[in-house]
């Protein structure tokens, strides 16, 4: 039989398989940012109530107008962006989702992407599967800092986008102003679009605040911000997210959108509605949460001698494994999961350069119970 040639290369990410070696053992599973804590009763009650209502047929695939208005008010309340929710903002299928439609939009295959390392496997794979050429930019520990000058030399005549993902996944990493103030530059000099991945926008710790590039100097007709519900409301299987750029950039991407995905689940439109009118003590709590989460689980990492880099934002932790003397980070995290019954990622995940062979992602997306007990079983390597 044969089997188109696109996908050659790619596979199920390590993600993907620690977390069912985690189930074979019955571990506790740090490894995939499922963030299985419980979802708002308002969000709950919002999609009950639309599924009993009979609220389930086709939406237009920009998604219904209370959802798209609620997220310009949003943007526009936190950020001071303003953007038309009649052609502006999209509804997707999860920030993937948004993420796939504008670039199968917006670039050519043989084009050239800019991303960040470490970066997102999905994006990655993305790019690959869509015949574009990912072209790495390193941002290396402990403080991931930006590198103006190696992003001027990744930059060719073939390249068209870079995709920014802050607060990052898996670093932790939240862009400073004067870093964001650095890329817009070059985003106009070199004639780019920008595609920034914000899902992690309220999970900020100490004195890192979220800025999204497009409100920082014309950055904001050359981005596509893509954000989401899955990780603020606990509802990662809901695949909901959205997607804001210019009209014209924002109709094409709508085309394929709804070639992909025809729309985003329905009922789930409704309940993201009742999610954006939650009051802002809601994001407080989130924050102050994820804040004492994040303490317990490098507390016990680095009383395990695996010395973590603290995160400045999401909800996950690079670890130094250097210490359990494996030869790759995959025998690494599956040395912690043999011992400790503790599951998490290879840092070969999210880089080619080697220091992704030094480290291990942890998520702290976990009921406190659960999360304490994975720290106790941490300090036991």
């Amino acid at each position: 039989m044969r089997i188109g040639r696109r996908l050659q290369g790619l596979a199920i990410s390590d993600i993907r398989s620690m977390t069912r070696a985690c189930d074979a053992v019955g571990g506790i599973n740090l490894g995939q940012g499922v963030c299985d804590l419980p979802t708002p009763p308002p969000v709950a009650l919002g999609a009950k109530r639309a599924i009993d209502e009979g609220r389930a047929i086709y939406t237009a695939p920009e998604g219904i107008a209370p959802l798209r208005e609620a997220i310009a008010a949003k943007l526009e309340r936190r950020y001071g962006l303003r953007y038309d929710p009649r052609d502006e903002v999209l509804v997707t299928a999860g920030a993937t989702g948004g993420f796939a439609a504008a670039c199968m939009a917006l670039l050519e295959p043989g084009d050239e992407v800019i991303l960040f390392e470490p970066y997102y496997g999905y994006h990655y794979n993305t790019l690959v599967a869509l015949g574009l050429r990912p072209v790495l930019v390193p941002m290396l520990p402990p403080d991931w800092a930006f590198d103006a000058a190696a992003f001027d030399r990744a930059v060719t005549s073939k390249t068209r986008a870079v995709v920014l993902c802050t607060p990052s996944n898996p670093s932790g990493k939240v862009w400073s102003r004067a870093e964001l103030a650095l890329l817009a530059e070059r985003l106009e000099a070199h004639d780019l679009w920008a595609i920034t991945d914000e899902i992690y926008e309220h999970f900020v710790y100490d004195d890192a605040v979220h800025v999204p590039l497009a409100s920082t100097g014309v950055a904001r007709e050359r981005c596509v911000l893509l954000g989401g519900f899955s990780k603020t409301f606990s509802v990662t299987g809901w695949r909901l997210g959205y997607l804001c750029a210019p009209p014209e950039a924002a109709r094409a991407i709508n085309v394929c959108n709804d070639l992909l995905y025809v729309c985003a689940p329905t009922p789930l439109q409704w309940a993201a509605v009742e999610g954006l009118a939650m009051p802002e003590d809601y994001y407080v709590e989130l924050q102050q949460s994820y804040a004492r989460k994040r303490r317990v689980l490098c507390d016990a990492l680095r009383a395990a001698g695996l010395e973590p880099y603290e995160p400045q934002g999401a909800y996950y932790v690079l670890a130094d494994v250097r210490s359990l003397k494996k030869a790759t980070a995959k025998e690494a995290s599956m040395a912690i999961l043999e011992r400790c019954g503790v599951a998490s990622v290879p840092g070969t995940s999210f880089f080619v350069d080697p220091v992704g062979e030094t480290l291990a992602r942890f998520c702290f997306a976990k009921e406190d119970s659960v999360l304490e007990e994975a720290a106790r079983r941490l300090r036991t390597l």
